[in-house]
């Protein structure tokens, strides 16, 4: 049985239609691809921390699993950081 996220699992319940909709485009997404698993793991995990997500403990926990190493989780986190401080580095410099 395939294992999604929780607040995409309690859509079995309170919404088995959009459940549906939503597993069918998470695993053409994170299915296999051009893209490996492990990379995949790596750029949700920059992604949900730009977001802000409670997910990125869990997330990086899969990625160690897929083989990622710690310099590559710390790597992929810099990237958040680096696009996070560009946008409100570029948001700033309107103030001159």
């Amino acid at each position: 049985m395939k294992q999604y996220p929780p607040f995409i699992q309690k859509l079995e319940k309170t919404d088995p239609e959009l459940y549906q909709l939503v597993t069918a485009q998470h695993d053409k997404v994170m299915g296999p691809g051009v893209i490996d698993l492990k990379t995949k793991f790596l750029i949700l995990l920059a992604v949900d921390a730009f977001a802000g997500s409670t997910g990125v403990k869990g997330i990086s926990d899969v990625a160690r699993k897929m083989g990622a190493t710690e310099d590559e989780i710390a790597e992929s986190l810099r990237i958040a950081y680096n696009v996070a401080g560009n946008k409100v580095l570029n948001c700033a410099m309107n103030a001159y």
